[in-house]
């Protein structure tokens, strides 16, 4: 069987919902912006591409009308290269690059793109369609299904006896280790800047403006972060299902609302040696596990275990970790039950302080697995995540030295 390999990636930075520089920017525009890159990163021809795989968190809006297809003919790829955009929640840019690896393995396809891309701002924060949005039988025998994530969020960390301190605790590492990554440059190689165009409202008359921006750099970290200042924030649910009102999860130990987009770009081992490319890494796996929809952050201490066990692979194997950091309740208990390393998971931090463009993340991890994996002499990494509706993703991939 063919193996499929990583070649490249490239990646927009992340800008703060609403607030941030991607505010008007179609998810055409980031996604094809990011896809455009990682090709010209592998030195192909924008015909060489078979299919883009692109994950969505919400596809609707300005990330509709399958924007897999507008992504790959805003990027300059020929109408022959086709698109599909692929939802699982939060594991949507992972489930894209599973997807496309799994093609090359098994059908024939020599290159694809795998991706994912979120506006938050103008999807999320601009209107979803709840047109029927519930169902009566299952709101009756599963209204978890419909549950805030902040809720699951609360439910975790009372449920398993994750403390408001442990979770404050665990927000300012995040928030150190990624300023720490971005003085140090550890996010440049990801990072293509993109020039758009931003709404901005004068708060004193409230007139509203566009204007021009290079969105160069990621903007949610916050490097002055205190423990007190977090200590200090109160929690942010009301009247949930199951909580009236939340003690635990507050503005600063939650993932932050981010726009942005990022692409790999997968072949087969056969085409890359023909190329004469150095492959980043190679896919090796990818498993899913379902949970409680009331505790979906919970879902990798089912889905990681599944996916060593297919591969003969134990926790101690893995040298690095990527384990989406939704919530700091839900990252601590997971890294609790699997027993994973500090020192080794969610090294230069995560979406507390980076941000989660809920289908890009999955992408952007990857990405980010491969180039500090290199870095640090790495063999095997995991990309892990809960995802919205009770369920678990992760991905294994071996890392190749330069």
């Amino acid at each position: 069987m063919k193996q499929a390999v990583i070649v490249s990636t490239a990646r927009t930075a992340l800008a703060k919902s609403v607030r941030g520089g991607f505010n008007q920017t179609h998810g055409a525009v980031m996604g094809g912006h990011a896809a455009r890159h990682a090709v010209a990163r592998a030195g192909l021809e924008p015909g060489a591409v078979e299919d883009v795989y692109m994950g969505c968190g919400f596809p609707e809006g300005a990330t509709g009308n399958n924007i897999a297809r507008e992504c790959a003919i805003w990027a300059g790829l020929p109408v022959s290269t086709a698109g599909i955009t692929v939802n699982r929640y939060c594991s949507s840019g992972l489930n894209a690059i599973a997807m496309a690896a799994q093609q090359i393995m098994t059908d024939g396809t020599d290159i694809a793109v795998g991706a994912g891309v979120e506006s938050i701002s103008l999807v999320q924060m601009g209107g979803i369609n709840l047109s029927h949005f519930t169902e009566e039988h299952l709101l009756q025998v599963k209204p978890a299904l419909w549950m805030t994530m902040i809720e699951t969020a609360e439910i975790v960390a009372q449920r398993y006896g994750v403390s408001r301190a442990r979770q404050d605790e665990y927000a300012l590492q995040s928030q150190q280790r990624t300023a720490a990554a971005q003085a140090a440059g550890k996010y440049a190689d990801e990072i293509v800047p993109l020039a758009t165009k931003m709404k901005k409202i004068d708060k004193a008359s409230g007139t509203e403006s566009l204007v021009e921006v290079t969105v160069d750099h990621d903007e949610c970290n916050r490097p002055d972060t205190t423990l007190e200042g977090l200590s200090s924030l109160k929690p942010v649910l009301a009247g949930g299902q199951q909580v009236a009102q939340g003690k635990f999860i507050t503005a600063g130990n939650a993932s932050q609302f981010a726009d942005g987009a990022s692409a790999c770009v997968i072949m087969s081992d056969s085409e890359a040696a023909r190329r004469n490319l150095k492959p980043m890494g190679i896919f090796r796996g990818f498993a899913v596990a379902g949970v409680e929809p009331d505790e979906m952050g919970i879902g990798p201490v089912k889905a990681v275990p599944r996916l060593l066990t297919r591969h003969g692979l134990t926790v101690d194997d893995i040298d690095l970790w990527e384990l989406n950091e939704a919530f700091a309740s839900q990252t601590l208990y997971c890294m609790d039950r699997l027993g994973l390393d500090p020192a080794r998971t969610n090294v230069n931090g995560g979406a507390i302080s980076i941000g989660h463009p809920y289908g890009m993340t999955g992408s952007r991890l990857t990405g980010h697995l491969l180039i500090e994996g290199r870095r640090r002499g790495a063999r095997l990494g995991v990309v892990t995540m809960c995802i919205g509706g009770g369920m678990g993703a992760a991905g294994l991939f071996e890392i190749l030295t330069a």
